[in-house]
């Protein structure tokens, strides 16, 4: 779904096409924008300090979601042979790119915010007359 018809080529390959829509939904789950946002900030993390970090998170949906982030390359789990194993969570370099390409949006977000706030309250206005 292109906007400007010169934003993508003609004969979009069907590959690239469903990949952009499988990573939108996976970023537009809140625990990977999570993930990536504390592992930008704060580096190579154990399990526990990046499920610290990422609050309110269970246990089993942060190994669900770096389980899902490793397997598209978007972060490296590292287990060091020690009793008990050390494991270890750091963001790929295609990993930085998309936390990157996030800042974005969040730009975006701080530049709007005033307009997108005035538009909810005119729509809820008209929505309750």
């Amino acid at each position: 779904m292109a906007t400007h018809a010169h934003d993508y080529p003609e004969n979009l390959d069907p590959r690239v096409e469903a990949l952009v829509t499988e990573i939108i939904g996976r970023v537009a789950d809140k625990w990977t924008v999570i993930v990536l946002e504390v592992l930008t900030e704060h580096g190579e993390l154990r399990f526990t300090q990046l499920a610290r970090l990422c609050d309110g998170i269970s246990q089993k949906m942060l190994t669900q979601t770096v389980r899902l982030m490793e397997r598209d390359g978007l972060l490296v789990r590292t287990v060091h042979p020690v009793v008990p194993p050390r494991v270890e969570y750091r963001l790929t370099q295609l990993g930085s790119d998309l936390s990157e390409a996030f800042c974005g949006v969040w730009t975006w977000a701080a530049r709007n915010v005033d307009r997108i706030e005035a538009a909810r309250r005119d729509f809820d206005a008209r929505a309750s007359a």
